[in-house]
């Protein structure tokens, strides 16, 4: 269900891109109308440009200094040369002559004390394109301070509501879906990790209640109370216009949407987690998957954009959709949130790293609090090794650096565990609190068998020692649908390393990716062609062949042949 990997950026970006050599930088504060008379208003303006001669990308990041907002922000300035706004995002933009206003959309409407938005706009100009002298928010000047009622606050809320522990996986029994244990035990040798917890996946609305004989979310709930169990993991899976490059994990809620996901499917779903009756479980909610990275790697005009992902880009509706997640999950104490970074095959790119952590920040302070993340997870549904064992990212071979190897091709990790720690930091750096945690699935990322490599390559070139030493053995990085040759990964278990919260299994195991053809469904699931095992690829994926295995059922079904493939080839192995 994971979405192939786009490394590179193609063209002018709308987002959140790093600025390039032409940067310019204006600050200033955007003033904030309050409804209270007591209300501080105040901000600051980061005016960032990548320049091109002739045009331009711009990003407006506007953060609140004061007390919190309601009730939606106008954004305005003037231009002193001939510059032409003619597209923007993340805001509504009308221009008249050199003067410019941005009126914010409805999902950013409010903004929390220390909460920041980003509208960006492509222009063209000619002669000189100075950055704008003043930014005013609400008709009020900006000049970087707060207003004389209240004592300026520039950090973002980080307090999350309840007494949350600050590792919902810290010597707690996980829940063990009993749906997914009886399909492992009833495979020759499964009943060995039939009691490992797995994810409880809400991926269509129908799923709430039980969809097709299956068990709801109160059913999970109450199953887990049965058990004893501390800790119940949720994945929530279902935004308008879900996972916008592939066709596998397409979703049943069309791209404008976002009423019907709000109403009909974030609502009921915090209204039973929110149950007293469940107050004593600790719920850890992987949130919403396949989404914030796509608008990343896969929009613009290069040969890895796709339509889908540029309106959603457009649109903001996966923004505006997670937001409100984060904003109603995170409201319930015992709730704790986790947002999908991908895996390091997707964003580990120094042109992706740093830009996706960004827009993952942003969205946070949308909800109104960072608080309202405990933490982010890696590689969920996908096959990235846990750890090289036999090179790093700081090997040489004969004076060549392994990034320039075909394989790693310029990315800045090796495997999940290095991208995720180093995620952290950056998240860290970006004003998340140092108790942050990060989550890694590896269900299905163990690579072990007789085809796992017992030691480093041969040092004759770069390829080959890279090459001969990976245990990662998928033909490419984007490969990503019930990949040939694949194991179960590390059982799951609490802070492994430094900054994990847990290694985990989201996805359950033997549940296929997508189809290998076409199965026509009520699941809104549609046939991608890196499930067919004949297929020859695209540029996700380099051109190379899918390895995927045949005979699959529609993603979220049970792939018997392929769990008893992730058995045998299990690293660590079964016991």
């Amino acid at each position: 269900m994971k979405t192939p990997t786009a490394r590179r950026r193609h063209g002018p970006r709308r987002g959140l891109a790093a600025a390039s050599a032409a940067l310019l930088l204006a600050s200033g504060t955007v003033a904030l109308a309050q409804t209270q008379a007591s209300a501080a208003p105040g901000c600051k303006v980061d005016y960032t440009t990548n320049d091109w001669g002739s045009g331009f990308t711009a990003n407006v990041a506007v953060t609140n200094l004061g007390d919190p907002i309601t009730g939606g922000w106008t954004l305005e300035w003037d231009f002193t040369g001939n510059q032409q706004v003619t597209s923007g995002w993340n805001g509504t933009f009308a221009q008249s002559g050199g003067h410019v206003t941005v009126t914010g959309p409805s999902w950013s409407g409010t903004l929390g004390t220390g909460a920041t938005v980003t509208p960006g706009f492509q222009a063209t100009y000619s002669g000189t394109n100075a950055a704008p002298a003043q930014f005013t928010l609400n008709g009020v000047v900006c000049d970087g301070t707060t207003g004389p009622t209240d004592p300026p606050t520039t950090d973002p809320p980080t307090d999350p509501p309840g007494d949350r522990v600050d590792n919902p996986y810290a010597g707690a029994d996980v829940y063990v879906n009993p749906e997914w244990s009886a399909n492992a035990a009833s495979e020759p040798g499964g009943s060995a990790v039939a009691d490992e917890p797995t994810g409880v996946w809400m991926d269509r609305i129908a799923a709430i209640e039980g969809a097709g004989g299956r068990m709801g979310l109160r059913d999970h709930l109450d199953e887990a109370l049965d058990q004893g169990a501390d800790t119940i993991q949720v994945v929530v899976y279902n935004l308008p216009g879900r996972d916008c490059a592939a066709l596998a994990s397409n979703g049943e809620l069309g791209p404008e949407e976002i009423g019907k996901y709000k109403t009909d499917f974030i609502d009921p779903i915090a209204e039973i987690l929110g149950d007293d009756a469940y107050a004593d479980l600790r719920i850890v909610t992987v949130v919403e998957i396949d989404s914030l990275p796509n608008l990343i790697t896969n929009v613009g005009t290069g040969d890895v954009a796709t339509e889908n992902c540029n309106e959603m880009l457009e649109n903001g509706n996966y923004q505006e959709g997670i937001a409100y997640a984060l904003q109603q999950l995170g409201a319930i104490p015992n709730v704790y949130n986790y947002i999908d970074i991908g895996h390091h095959g997707w964003l580990g790119w120094d042109d992706n790293f740093g830009s996706s952590a960004d827009l993952l920040t942003e969205v946070a302070q949308q909800s109104g609090s960072l608080g309202n993340v405990a933490g982010f997870i890696t590689n969920t549904a996908n096959y990235g090794a846990l750890k090289e064992p036999h090179f790093t990212i700081d090997d040489s071979v004969n004076g060549t650096s392994v990034r320039q190897s075909t394989w790693i091709d310029w990315n800045r990790y090796v495997d999940e565990l290095s991208y995720a720690q180093a995620y952290r930091q950056e998240l860290i750096g970006n004003g998340f609190g140092q108790d942050i945690g990060m989550l890694i699935d590896t269900s299905r990322n163990g690579w072990g068998g007789p085809e796992r490599p017992a030691g480093p390559g041969p040092t004759t070139d770069v390829n080959a020692y890279v090459d001969g030493g990976r245990t990662d053995r998928r033909i490419h990085l984007g490969n990503w649908c019930n990949q040939a040759g694949a194991g179960l990964g590390e059982r799951p278990t609490a802070n492994p390393e430094p900054g994990i919260d847990a290694y985990v299994w989201i996805k359950p195991p033997g549940e296929s990716d997508g189809a290998s053809e076409e199965i026509p469904n009520d699941e809104g699931k549609g046939f991608d062609e890196m499930c067919d095992p004949a297929y020859e690829g695209n540029p996700r994926n380099g051109d190379n062949p899918s390895g995927a295995l045949p005979d699959a059922p529609i993603s979220g079904h049970w792939f018997s042949a392929q769990f008893r493939e992730l058995l045998a080839n299990a690293n660590p192995p079964v016991q």
